[in-house]
């Protein structure tokens, strides 16, 4: 049996006599259509059934009513926050997301650019690998509008919105000091992106303000995973491993800055295999604050990262490119971070004696 034929703009376009393109604006909300058009165009749309079509509506509007979004890392909980606050954004304007993942590798990032212009996207918003800025140049050569998210590739003079990563790390090391630290290790993951190398600059500029030196081994790297599959988040394992090398030294730190929240798991489990006692012997404080942070034992000090304004002020930074105007706003904005405080940071002596 022969299916029933699928209605399209074309047919309610014929039977109200209106061109496809009224048709199309009055169904997608647009200016410039009367409401007594717009209510007989919806009438009709229902009464047949009508289901929008995105490759005909691209047809039409030289567009496909759609953004890219590409991320590096969709299992980071910072970027499920995002892609869930854009996604939202972007439908509550019309748009629908195109979702890629390039897993930090320079090749699917090349192949997610390919795809973006295939589908005759209305714009991007992108994580960049960062390993070359030649993918999303060619995005611009080409007319579509772009948004870099918490990575920048400042030669490519693109809007870009993120996490003051700096200011998140010299906030973290700041609180540890003002809690009696003297000597702080950072555990970070080994990963050259600029929102690593952001907050090691934070740590250090605490520590200079403070006038406390960083020798050599304050800053441990953690080996990462992320070449391996591109869902796979961080991993506390490797945190762990690293956390017991630092554990055989022979003076110990009085806290550990950690890059993200998962490490802070790999480190707590180090420290109870040593016999040593958050915040007592050494204090902790992670980045990202993950729902599970809060429920540790003691519950982590962490920085909370603004995930959902940044992914807001994303989508509002593309539709203003889209529409081509002027903006108000600054080519670059950084989101400040916040110190969520908790008992993994919550003493006023230290058990170990310092020098």
């Amino acid at each position: 049996m022969a299916g029933t034929r699928r209605h399209t703009l074309r047919d309610i376009a014929a039977t109200l006599n209106l061109s496809v393109n009224t048709v199309s604006r009055a169904l997608s909300g647009k200016d410039g259509i009367g409401e007594k058009t717009r209510a007989l165009v919806r009438a009709e749309a229902e009464r047949v059934g009508y289901v929008p079509n995105s490759v005909a509506r691209s047809l039409v509007l030289g567009s496909a009513m759609t953004f890219g979004l590409v991320i590096t890392n969709p299992s980071n909980p910072f970027y499920a926050q995002l892609i869930s606050s854009i996604e939202l954004r972007a439908r509550n304007h019309g748009y629908s997301l195109l979702l890629m993942v390039t897993g930090e590798s320079e090749e699917y990032e090349t192949r997610a650019v390919e795809s973006l212009l295939r589908s005759s996207v209305s714009g991007s918003i992108a994580v960049p690998v960062q390993a070359s800025a030649d993918p999303w140049r060619r995005l611009g050569t080409v007319g579509v509008p772009t948004v870099l998210l918490n990575r920048d590739l400042p030669d490519l003079g693109y809007r870009f919105v993120g996490t003051d990563n700096e200011l998140g790390g010299y906030r973290a090391t700041a609180h540890a000091i003002s809690r009696g630290a003297r000597s702080i290790v950072v555990l970070e993951e080994d990963l050259p992106i600029t929102t690593i190398a952001d907050r090691i600059a934070g740590f250090r500029r605490a520590m200079a303000e403070a006038g406390l030196s960083v020798p050599r081994g304050s800053i441990m790297r953690v080996p990462t995973r992320r070449h391996e599959q591109a869902a796979l988040p961080w991993q506390p394992q490797q945190a762990y491993q690293v956390a017991r090398r630092m554990l055989r030294r022979a003076r110990l730190p009085d806290a550990v800055v950690v890059g993200n929240d998962y490490f802070a798991l790999g480190l707590y489990r180090a420290l109870e295999e040593c016999g040593l006692k958050v915040p007592d012997d050494m204090m902790v404080i992670g980045f990202g604050d993950y729902p599970f942070s809060a429920f540790l034992s003691p519950p982590l000090t962490t920085v909370r990262l603004p995930a959902e304004e940044v992914g807001d002020i994303a989508v509002d930074l593309l539709l203003e490119e889209i529409a081509g105007g002027r903006s108000a706003r600054p080519l670059k904005q950084l989101i400040a971070p916040t110190l969520v405080e908790r008992e993994s940071t919550n003493r006023t002596t230290f058990a170990r004696t310092l020098v």
